[in-house]
């Protein structure tokens, strides 16, 4: 276990301070094969969660498969970004000791998927049309915009007047309400042809997702409303939704993520694989993903301009005219760890094993 520093990405929006912290994870069997998972945007508590309870709980459990290692810490304190290293770890590991990439052990049919980006509020119109047109020019297929009461509508007009061709949606962030002024709003970018309207209201609201799903032609998106096989059955119950941002930290690990895709997917959802902002390793898991049947939406990837300075994976993970290769002819992940980097950028390490 290891607690990297690596400096934040220019324009990464919201956060603090020039660094952010990642935890990586590697599980290995006896024969010395490694797979490993990664915690985004990592504090203290999880590292302690990590450390303490979550790795020797799976240190010594028996599995077979690796949709049977969540057993191992299904009695302790639920911490979804730490289930899903673990679990993704577990993953990697089986499939290399396979010599199968993860993309097929999870059931992926695709060899590349397209990708998109996420935009967050710009300081104008003028500058969220420059910032477009960067992330277009850099091949990328569709752009989610953030939006917000007073940023909405007319942002969506401007980006849609100046690419009248652009695989557009939007992204609400639980910012809504139900008042006529934000109904009106979300109303109105029902004219563009929007790819999704994604959770407009707060998370535990399901039932106002389902009155703006009757109301709209557009698809509504739920992200945090989903959180869990839980949620995303009950949701599906309520109607309140037609789309699912599906993202392996949010659900706890490639299992459940897996679980999700197909539920969402019978239900006739539409489904793409979102991010935690991860670095290349965690980006590895979103792609194999997204090479899902289902997940036919553009997979999220960080925008020009955003990525990490250190990859942390060899080779990196790209997208290149707005497409990112399934790598298919190596093990697991498909990308090997770049140990003498994260050696270099490591913080904080431990180590547990049946000896210690």
């Amino acid at each position: 276990m290891r607690l990297v520093r690596l400096p934040r990405p220019r324009q990464r929006s919201g956060g603090c301070g020039r660094f952010v912290r990642h935890i990586l994870v590697r599980v290995r069997d006896d024969a010395g094969t490694s797979g490993w998972g990664e915690i985004p945007d990592a504090d203290d508590s999880l590292w302690e969660a990590l450390v303490t309870a979550y790795a020797p709980a799976l240190v010594g459990y028996r599995w077979q498969r690796p949709t049977e290692a969540a057993t191992a810490w299904r009695s302790l304190a639920y911490r979804p970004a730490v289930a899903a290293a673990l679990d993704t770890a577990c993953w990697d590991l089986w499939s290399r000791q396979r010599g199968t990439p993860l993309a097929h052990a999870l059931g992926g049919v695709r060899t590349a998927v397209a990708t998109g980006v996420t935009l967050g509020p710009q300081p104008s119109v003028e500058s969220l049309i420059r910032e477009v047109n960067r992330q277009v020019s850099a091949g990328h297929k569709r752009i989610r915009l953030a939006i917000a009461p007073g940023w909405d509508v007319e942002a969506v007009r401007a980006v849609h007047e100046t690419y009248p061709f652009l695989v557009l949606q939007v992204d609400g962030g639980g910012r809504y309400t139900e008042s006529p002024e934000d109904l009106a709003a979300l109303r109105a970018l029902d004219d563009y042809g929007l790819l999704a309207v994604e959770q407009p209201f707060p998370a535990d609201d399901l039932a106002a997702h389902a009155r703006l799903s009757r109301a709209l032609r557009t698809p509504v998106a739920l992200d945090d409303s989903a959180d869990s096989l839980e949620r995303l059955d009950e949701a599906i119950r309520l109607g309140a939704g037609s789309a699912l941002n599906l993202r392996i930290v949010r659900m706890g690990g490639l299992t459940p993520a897996r679980r999700a895709h197909d539920r969402a997917v019978d239900a006739g959802w539409q489904v793409w694989c979102g991010s935690d902002h991860e670095s290349g390793l965690g980006r590895a898991a979103v792609v194999a993903l997204a090479s899902l049947p289902g997940a036919a939406l553009p997979c999220e990837m960080p925008p020009a301009g955003e990525r990490f300075a250190h990859d942390l994976v060899l080779p990196a993970v790209r997208a290149h005219d707005g497409v990112a290769a399934v790598p298919l002819t190596r093990p697991g992940l498909g990308h090997e760890v770049d140990e003498r980097t994260v050696e270099a950028l490591t913080v904080r390490s431990a180590s547990l094993g049946l000896l210690d």
